[in-house]
């Protein structure tokens, strides 16, 4: 019988680092969603499904909490509940609600999105920031911002984490400010792994909060969305209205219960995304050091590094111009080290030099890195060409 985990190693296929959500369900995650007792969740309560909505209102801090297939329904529910149609909400730049989420923002929940700067740290906003971009009210015809939506970690930004105090203080800002806050917490576990504090210390000031189930943890489907009693009710008829109310739900619910035991074991993947990061700047690479399991490597030719890393055996991902590289719970010690030995070194001279195309602006390795692509194939040229 096929086992439920094969772990890969440097010698059975290529290392896939495109992203912690590559992860396939445990041994004990689909043994318990066999064991699951379910029942309709649209017509009433499935019961493991109710469990792992307690469970997580209780991690969050919250009043109750609401089950959804993925973390961009979960925002969208948020926002929908939280704006009327044409209010503008702040964000930090780069945000998942700005970049990644189809537009949702503005098309189904009817907001007017301003990215702030990130004035207090990669994927950071600080107080006076969201002070100034809240502004006061004007005429009534003038935009209104009435939501602030927070990240953490920012995933853009490369897994950075807010402490407790730092979004204590931002939260403070948006609600004296007259707005009210949502969090999107799909990586609000790495954070608090990272960190050592539990979860609801992170959760201080804000009226709803996302947290993902299917990225660090390992489940194979769902999120879920959190605030007050009232919220979670509205939130449930959201949900069916986007198609998302599920009838026997705790199949999926059990195996986020058993990813929800699991939470220590990030600092694993932050480990090992250290180890990552350092091996890379040894050769050369220029490497950002990761604050959790994602680590953004700066190249002059996407493109290009893309298909040398996957022509080495090492499946990568893109993340604001950068080259994403994740470890997840799926690899082990000795697939990040074949990861780096499949990689290699940069080039000591970039490929346009030895092209004699050098020109102004054209930089070397240190600054970047060009790429080298794989014997008696011609180099990449950019834009994909």
């Amino acid at each position: 019988m096929r086992p439920a985990r094969s772990r890969r190693s440097s010698s059975d296929g290529p290392i896939d680092l495109r992203s912690d959500t590559v992860t396939r369900p445990t041994k004990q995650m689909r043994e318990a969603m066999a064991a699951a007792e379910v029942d309709d969740d649209v017509l009433g309560r499935d019961p493991t499904m109710r469990e792992l909505e307690t469970r997580v209102a209780g991690l969050l801090g919250t009043d109750d909490a609401l089950w959804t297939p993925s973390g961009s329904m979960g925002n969208l529910i948020a926002l929908m509940s939280h704006l009327q149609r044409g209010d503008a909400f702040l964000a930090p730049d780069g945000a998942h609600v700005l970049d990644a989420e189809l537009g949702t923002a503005a098309w189904l929940a009817g907001g007017m999105p301003r990215p702030l700067p990130h004035d207090a740290g990669p994927g950071k906003v600080s107080p006076d920031a969201v002070r100034r971009a809240a502004g006061t009210a004007g005429p009534y015809y003038t935009l209104r911002t009435t939501l602030l939506c927070l990240e953490n970690t920012h995933n853009a930004a490369g897994g950075t984490v807010t402490a407790p105090d730092e979004h204590a203080a931002v939260a403070a800002a948006a609600r004296a400010a007259g707005l009210r806050v949502h969090l999107d917490g799909a990586r609000l576990w790495h954070a608090a792994v990272a960190l050592g504090v539990p979860p609801a210390t992170l959760t201080v000031g804000v009226d709803t909060v996302q947290v993902c189930f299917s990225k660090g943890l390992g489940a194979p489907v769902g999120s879920a969305v959190a605030g007050s009693t009232e919220f979670v009710e509205q939130a449930r008829r959201l949900r069916k209205m986007l198609g998302g109310g599920v009838r026997q739900g705790g199949v999926l619910a059990a195996a986020a219960l058993v990813g929800l035991d699991r939470m220590d074991r990030l600092a694993e993947d932050h480990a090992r995304a250290k180890t990552l990061a350092a091996g890379l700047r040894e050769r050369g690479w220029s490497a950002t050091e990761p604050e959790t399991n994602i680590v953004l490597v700066p190249v002059a030719d996407l493109g290009g590094a893309l298909r040398r890393f996957a022509d080495a055996g090492v499946l990568a991902s893109t993340m604001a111009g950068k080259v994403r590289l994740m470890p997840h719970a799926d690899l082990t010690d000795a697939d990040i080290t074949a990861a780096l030995d499949r990689i290699g070194p940069v080039d000591p001279t970039p490929t346009v030099e030895r092209m004699g195309l050098a020109g102004p602006g054209l930089g070397r390795s240190g600054s970047g890195g060009s790429v080298r692509r794989g014997a008696g194939r011609a180099p990449a040229r950019r834009g994909g060409r």
